[in-house]
């Protein structure tokens, strides 16, 4: 095993293949090492969070060293069908690759006997091993910008469906219609790992083959009318706002990430503004512009980036209030906020929170994944809770935990170095701090997009099996231009990550707006773990 740094509170185990992957994933399932918070197992790397006040890296890493990777996982006596179209535009030249004709393609994909190994990418991606070895094929040189839902396609000894529409690198050769995502469905991804897989050619069926899923409907799946009460018209919002909580943990299994609010130290201060529990949910709105009406009396605060914040009330008066402090609505009031001169993400609650439907455990909006509640636009209206158990008196003294970056301004993050920062040259190495980058306006939640006058060099073009991905992570493409993923970002990935942005600086990367520059700062050198008891 290698020990290598993703963050200070991430490490990743790199082991010999997949096999013992999935060995040392079971054996920390059934015995596990307490201050281990969550693991996301990939081609051949175990990517463990852990609690850093529980335990250090290093003991960390002694205490997984000697665990027992000889033994094998018993099969899933789940067997999932999938029904296939074999008319994939990279067939033929998967034929080609492996030197054998598309009949003998498609004869051996449909007898190949497949496992899911683990889920990954993308909510409901599985990666399928134990297909014909005489089909493993590389990644295209190009990948797409859009792949359909329901591609299943080849990638080195993995095959796969795509859940959803979404770029990728993996060869196509057929399509089917079945979902591999759908929140109806318990679980919602038809791939769970263990599960065998089979795929059929429906070219050779009379009738298609479709895996019966149980639908279920459970308190938080169901959509109650809320009980009669204020309401929050949307009058304008350039940017739909979201719904953010401190995010959705224990669904990496099914290739969910945890997603959540991207400045927490903000959201929790909205919440304590106005005297809620920190986690509850409440609004995230992207670079200000957005007004709503109120219905009746409400209490609201506004955190995270400094919006200008007007009320005007039934009567026509205006005036204006500020942030970080409780701010007391009437009926008829509209509230407006300008656009935010710093800063990126502001975040709107009201006391006692209001009526939202969670999603696998959690309000968060995940805008890659597709998961969570609807996006707040135009003409919503939000309903305020009544209820006022929990509550506790506002607070009257919060403040914003750090200055928020404008455009053209340069913002330092602390960077961990690793887990492949041996992947580039020294000089790579050496530009990833000397210059600094522009923030593009492709970013997003999923990832700041940022552009530097040198590309980062690497010591060659080889390929990364996929492997689990940190928020904070430093992905670097064949480009060499990185990109900084945020809380969206997909679960694995197939690029080597040279650093990960310091946990105590990832709030104010998640406030980072276009046109800003951000300069890296390295505050370790990269170096394996070793393992240290005690």
């Amino acid at each position: 095993m290698r020990f290598l740094p993703v963050s200070l509170t991430v490490l990743l185990v790199e082991l010999k293949d997949l096999d013992e992957t999935l060995a040392l994933f079971a054996s920390l399932e059934s015995d596990p090492v307490d201050g281990i918070e969550d693991m996301v197992p990939a081609a051949r790397t175990l990517m463990i969070r852990f609690r850093p006040e529980t335990l250090k890296a290093e003991q960390l890493a002694a205490a997984i060293a000697t665990r027992d990777l000889s033994a094998k996982i018993a099969p899933s006596d789940k067997m999932v069908e999938i029904p296939v179209r074999y008319d994939g535009e990279d067939l033929a030249d998967v034929a080609d690759l492996t030197g054998l004709s598309v009949e003998d393609v498609i004869r051996r994909h449909t007898e190949s006997i497949f496992t899911v190994a683990f889920c990954g990418f993308a909510p409901g991606f599985g990666y399928l091993v134990g297909g014909d070895p005489a089909l493993q094929v590389p990644r295209r040189q190009s990948p797409r910008t859009k792949i359909p839902a329901g591609s299943v396609a080849l990638a080195g000894a993995f095959s796969g469906v795509y859940p959803q529409n979404s770029p990728g690198g993996w060869q196509i050769i057929g399509t089917t219609p079945l979902k591999m995502w759908d929140l109806l469905r318990d679980p919602p991804a038809l791939f769970q790992p263990g599960y065998r897989v089979r795929f059929t050619d429906t070219a050779k069926q009379t009738q298609t083959a479709i895996v019966s899923a149980r639908v279920s409907t459970t308190k938080e799946d169901a959509q109650a009318t809320p009980p009669d009460g204020v309401t929050i018209k949307v009058l304008a919002s350039p940017m739909p706002a979201l719904f953010q909580d401190l995010g959705r943990f224990g669904q990496t299994g099914q290739g969910v990430s945890s997603s959540g609010a991207l400045d927490q130290g903000a959201f929790k201060a909205a919440n304590r503004v106005v005297g809620n529990p920190v986690e509850m949910p409440a609004l995230e709105i992207t670079l200000g512009g957005f007004s709503f009406e109120a219905s009746g009396r409400a209490v609201m605060a506004l955190t995270g980036a400094p919006c200008p914040i007007t009320i005007r009330n039934a009567g026509g008066w205006m005036w204006k209030a500020d942030t970080y402090r409780p701010i007391s609505l009437e009926a008829g009031d509209v509230v407006t906020l300008g656009f935010a001169p710093r800063g990126a993400r502001s975040y709107l609650a009201f006391r006692g929170g209001l009526h939202v439907t969670p999603v696998l455990g959690s309000a968060s909006t995940d805008t890659l994944a597709v998961v969570g509640p609807e996006p707040v636009v135009v003409g919503s209206t939000l309903q305020v809770k009544s209820e006022r158990k929990g509550l506790v008196p506002v607070s009257l003294d919060e403040a914003p935990a750090f200055d928020h970056p404008a455009v053209d301004e340069v913002v330092t993050l602390d960077v961990i170095m690793g887990p492949r920062s041996d992947w580039f040259t020294e000089s790579g190495l050496a530009t990833l701090s000397s210059q600094t980058y522009l923030v593009t306006p492709q970013s997003n939640r999923v990832g700041i997009r940022i552009s530097g006058d040198v590309a980062l060099e690497r010591k060659d073009a080889a390929e990364l099996p996929s492997e689990g991905t940190a928020t904070g992570a430093i992905q670097v493409p064949h480009s060499g231009q990185p990109v900084l993923f945020l809380a969206d970002h997909p679960l694995t990935g197939g690029y080597p990550v040279i650093g990960t942005v310091a946990e105590y600086h990832l709030d104010l990367a998640g406030q980072i707006p276009v046109n800003a520059r951000i300069q890296f700062r390295p505050i370790t050198r990269f170096a394996e773990i070793e393992p240290v008891r005690g």
